[in-house]
């Protein structure tokens, strides 16, 4: 079992979290002071533009098109699973950077993605990533960014076996 960190766990990566939340309300906004809805800025062509697009669902759009009540079940559960992964950072032991790393990600783009729920009744998104005009990956932004990161370290974190640090054979 890991030492434990404290009374406080890994709760001091909760730094983390609000500067991830800052970068992506910071970058949301400059991106939509700066764009029109769906406008595009090519940086590489053929592969990577900016834009401006709103999402009212989750995830790819899903439930984008529902007539509202999305808005508040993804608000929910954004802040049920916010507490939870605030109250397993606070359990986290010393040696358990890597996974409290990965929990200050996810947390940091809920929070940036549940603000703009709440306030705006849609996520803002900028980052368009397409293969020449044939195939376009829905938009995202930072906050998804984060959660993506965050979500890849524990799905390898589950791969490690906490006694040995080796991965695990079962």
């Amino acid at each position: 079992m890991p030492k434990a960190a404290g009374r406080f766990g890994r709760l001091g990566w909760l730094l983390l979290s609000v500067l991830v939340l800052v970068i992506d309300q910071v970058s949301k906004a400059h991106f939509e002071g700066s764009l029109e809805m769906f406008q595009q800025i090519v940086v590489i062509p053929d592969y990577f533009s900016w834009t401006l697009a709103y999402n009212t669902g989750a995830a790819f759009s899903f439930l984008a098109d529902s007539s509202g009540w999305q808005r508040w079940l993804f608000a929910l559960i954004a802040v049920v699973v916010s507490a939870v992964l605030v109250v397993w950072l606070k359990r986290l032991g010393r040696n358990d950077t890597w996974l409290a790393i990965a929990l200050a990600l996810v947390l940091g783009g809920a929070l940036g993605n549940l603000y703009d729920r709440i306030a705006l009744g849609h996520v803002i998104d900028f980052i368009l990533v397409h293969w020449q005009n044939r195939w376009y990956f829905p938009a995202f932004n930072f906050a998804d960014s984060a959660i993506t990161v965050g979500a890849i370290m524990l799905a390898l974190d589950m791969f490690k076996s906490k006694k040995t640090g080796e991965t695990v054979n079962d």
